[in-house]
Order: C-alpha cells, then sequence, then structure tokens
C-alpha cells in the first residue's frame, strides 16, 4: 500500500501552482456536476435528497487521502441506490446507514486481501462496453429535463452547450462548464423566466452532518437484515469504481494502486454512514468530467468534496437558483466525451466476438440501469468464447510406429474442463494395436476435469488388452496426474517422460 509519506503520495497532492490551480478550478467543476445526479439517485434509493448529498460530501473529502487513483470523484451513486431500495422501504434509514458502515469493513477487507486482481479478468471489450453503456446513461438521465419544457431551457441548453465546446477555443484559463453555469445562472436571474432550477430538484441541506453511531439494535436480528444489501453495496461499489480508476488510467496514461483504492472507499463509506449517508463509490461521468478539464492531482478529488459543502450550505440561496438547463449541458458534454467513438468503427474491424461482448455489455447495462449487471455479463460472456476458442485449438493427431506396432496419439493445445470431452472422444477405445503411446509433450492438463479424462482413456484401453504409455508430461501437468489419477501411471510400458514445466 502507498505509504502517506512516500514520495508518489506527496507528488499527487503537489504538483506545482498552475496544476493546483487546474485540480481546483475541475473540482469545483465536479461538484456541480455531481448535485443533480446525487439528488436523483437519493429519490432511487428511497432517501432525503441530504443523505445523499451528506455522504458525497464525506466520501469525498475521505477518499482525497486514503483513495488510490488521483483525480476519481466518488460520491453517492445510482448503482449502489439502486441495491438498497427494498431495505430502506422495509426497514427505514436507520438500518441503511448500518448496511453502508458494514459495507466500507467489507471493502476495507478486499483491499487488504488483494482482492483488485479479480479485475485482470474484465476485458478490454467490456471494459469499453461499461464506458459507452455508461454515455447512454447519463445522457438519458438528462432527458426527462428536456421533455415537456418550453423554448426557453431548451435555449439555455443550447447557450451552455456552445459556451462549453466554443470558449476552448478562446482560452483554457477558466473550465467552460463553470463559466456556463455562472453565465446561465446570471442570465436566469437577471431576465425571469420559466425554468427549472437546482432548487426543484430537492431540499437541499441547511446544515452540517454529524458523527453519531445508527440508531439499531446491535444483535444477531440486525446483522441478518443488513448483511446481505451491505455485501452487495460493497460489491456493487467496488466494480464501478475499480471500472472508474482503470477509465482514468486509460485517460491519464498513469497507473494507480486498485487494492488502495479498495480500502480507501471502504473507510470512505463507513465515514459516510457514520455521518448519516449512503454507501457511494467511484462517479464515472463526475471523474472523466473533472479529468478533462484539468483535474489530474488528490486536490481535485478534495475541492469537490469541500465545495459541494461550501456550495450546500454558505451558498445556498445562489446555488438554489443555478436553473438545470445548465447542468444538462454540462452532463450532454460529459456524455459525449465519455462515448468511445472509435468503438463504433472497431465493430468492423474487430473480431465478432469482441464485439459481441461490447454490445451485449452495453445492453444489459441500459436495459437494466445496472453496471456491474452489465460487466457481469460481458465477464461471463468473454469466458465462454474464451473456453471455446481454446478448445478448437485443442487437436489429437493419430500416428502408427509399424516397427513396434504401436499406435501414437499426440495431443497438442490445452485441455480443461471445456476441451476435455474433445480430447476424450479423439481415442478409438477399441484400439486393436497391443501398444498405445500417448504423447502429451506439446499439450498440458490444467484442471482435474482432465485429468479424469485422461484416466478414462488409459483405463478403457487397458480394459481391452492394450498396453498404454504416457510421455511428455510437463512438472505441472504430472503433479496434477500423481495427485488426482495415480493410476495412469502404472502398469508394464509405462515409462512418461517429465519435461520441464
Amino acid at each position: 500500500m502507498l505509504s502517506l509519506f512516500s514520495q508518489e503520495y506527496r507528488a499527487s497532492w503537489f504538483r506545482g501552482v498552475g496544476a493546483a490551480r487546474r485540480d481546483v478550478l475541475a473540482g469545483m467543476v465536479g461538484t456541480f456536476a455531481l448535485i443533480p445526479e446525487v439528488i436523483a439517485f437519493s429519490f432511487v434509493a428511497g432517501v432525503d435528497p441530504q443523505v445523499g448529498l451528506y455522504a458525497s460530501f464525506v466520501i469525498g473529502i475521505v477518499i482525497a487521502f486514503a483513495g488510490g487513483r488521483p483525480a476519481m470523484i466518488s460520491g453517492a451513486a445510482g448503482s449502489v441506490a439502486l441495491v438498497v431500495g427494498a431495505l430502506v422501504q422495509a426497514h427505514g434509514l436507520a438500518y441503511l446507514l448500518a448496511a453502508t458502515v458494514l459495507a466500507g469493513a467489507f471493502q476495507i477487507v478486499f483491499g487488504l486481501l488483494k482482492l483488485d486482481v479479480l479485475l485482470r479478468y474484465v476485458s478490454r471489450s467490456v471494459r469499453t462496453g461499461f464506458v459507452n453503456a455508461l454515455a447512454i446513461l447519463i445522457f438519458s438521465a438528462q432527458v426527462p429535463q428536456m421533455v415537456g419544457v418550453d423554448w426557453h431551457t431548451w435555449a439555455l441548453i443550447a447557450a451552455g452547450l456552445a459556451i462549453i465546446y466554443l470558449l476552448p477555443r478562446l482560452t483554457r484559463a477558466v473550465p467552460s462548464p463553470l463559466v456556463c453555469i455562472v453565465v446561465l445562472t446570471a442570465i436566469t436571474m437577471a431576465v425571469p423566466m420559466p425554468v427549472h432550477t437546482i432548487a426543484d430538484l430537492g431540499r437541499l441541506p441547511d446544515g452540517l452532518p454529524h458523527l453519531a453511531l445508527p440508531d439499531v439494535p446491535f444483535s444477531l436480528a440486525t446483522l441478518r437484515i443488513v448483511f446481505p444489501y451491505a455485501l452487495a453495496m460493497a460489491a456493487v461499489g467496488l466494480l464501478e469504481s475499480m471500472m472508474t480508476a482503470t477509465v482514468v488510467d486509460d485517460l491519464t496514461e498513469t497507473a494507480s494502486s486498485k487494492a488502495r483504492e479498495c480500502t480507501g472507499l471502504g473507510l470512505a463509506n463507513m465515514a459516510a454512514g457514520l455521518f448519516g449517508g449512503i454507501a457511494g463509490c467511484g462517479m464515472i461521468g463526475q471523474t472523466v468530467g473533472n479529468v478533462r478539464y484539468g483535474g489530474r492531482g488528490r486536490l481535485s478529488t478534495l475541492t469537490a468534496g469541500v465545495f459541494l459543502l461550501v456550495v450546500l450550505v454558505p451558498l445556498r440561496p445562489w446555488v438554489a437558483q443555478v436553473p438545470v438547463a445548465a447542468l444538462v449541458a454540462i452532463m450532454i458534454m460529459v456524455s459525449v466525451s465519455t462515448f468511445s467513438w472509435g468503438s463504433l468503427a472497431d465493430l468492423v474491424r474487430h473480431p465478432k466476438v469482441s464485439s459481441v461482448v461490447m454490445l451485449a455489455t452495453v445492453a444489459v447495462t441500459v436495459a437494466t440501469h445496472d453496471l456491474a449487471a452489465g460487466v457481469v455479463v460481458g465477464v461471463l460472456l468473454s469466458g465462454v468464447f474464451f473456453a471455446f476458442k481454446v478448445t478448437r485449438l485443442m487437436d489429437v493427431s493419430v500416428g502408427h510406429d509399424p516397427g513396434s506396432d504401436t499406435r501414437i496419439y499426440t495431443v497438442s493445445g490445452q485441455v480443461f474442463f471445456a476441451s476435455a470431452d474433445v480430447f476424450a472422444q479423439r481415442f478409438d477405445l477399441r484400439e486393436t494395436a497391443p501398444q498405445v503411446r500417448i504423447d502429451l509433450t506439446r499439450a498440458h492438463l490444467w484442471d482435474v476435469t482432465a485429468v479424469a479424462a485422461l484416466e478414462d482413456v488409459v483405463a478403457r484401453l487397458r480394459r481391452h488388452g492394450t498396453a498404454v504409455t504416457v510421455v511428455g508430461l510437463n512438472q505441472a501437468s504430472a503433479s496434477l496426474v500423481d495427485r488426482h489419477a495415480p493410476r495412469v501411471r502404472e502398469g508394464a510400458g509405462l515409462a512418461p517422460a517429465l519435461d520441464p514445466a
């Protein structure tokens, strides 16, 4: 784990005056992008908006110090909110807070056990599908704010997009989304018009959060209630945070500590639960916006959390007047920049199975609004297609040595649970030759299913009076055979050659 006093950790905070200014401004943009989504996700979870906003404030500050991915913004996220709706409806907010604290504890354990390595099983096709699905969900979340409104809202959205995309051609001193918010707010305050503001999205907090233990009985009955929800929140939160961290790694061409991010998120969620907030995780839309507008260090993450508190309390009267159209324009920009447009051309260039995996990830995620479900389906499909491909690469050729009247079966490729049946079918179990040699020099036995298939072939041949010799086992395969099928290497004429592993 990265030390708090290491040179790399200090560098993630202090990168020069210019970098610090970019981090602060980008973090401020991330704060405004957080507010509408956090309020919406709070409604999904069935809790008051301030529960999600308090959580985002606490998580943002803790993760800035304890997280493993600089420039990543975390807060109350929709994927976690979807998990806990039933818990809140059945048992109330107090049990949600208890589940949040327990979920944080689970995440700390996951990080200490280095379970972040499971991310290696997520293929690039799944990651691309994850990003594209998220871009679609971000855009679709803005649609309700654009339906049933008058021309004033559409005009403000168009003006906001013009500022966001045209201002960088003149200057990049200030992030154009921040200018968009200030200009559109000034316009609506100077010229009153029938448009929605942040105040219409929900009641903003009017005080600071306070530390308190969840008001639930500390008993096994409570644990039985919150345990499944806590485990689900922990898993979904880690999955989304790991995927978001990987996206930032790609955007910034830097590496991050995924194990530290696991433990950091766990600490942040435990703190959120103790301060009256819901569990959260990495928010890819806000994170991508932060990175796109110059956020690279931990200061941008800290700014997003601290500025959220500043926005919610002292500046509450002014923030309440920010038009939703400004936020819609920002999120449309984030959606467009998040989508991997090159993946559309890759659908033709890449192998069909990769394209199917990517499209399936997108389809499931968009249909369920659950990022975890889409990733799980994508990973399963990737595994199935990989197993099928490796199975086709396994081959058994048959030859004959007339001098010794020996039938020779030469196996090449990987023999495991998916190819074991094909392996067994390639042998003539009614062999008429007095001797059979099974050459595994160019093969590898991966699991007990492969060993069982070999054992079955050898046993059946021997029952027909055929002398069977197994040669070419590498060290790893021989160890499996000796442990699970020792009779394969028994009997007259058996002289296996052990090749180096």
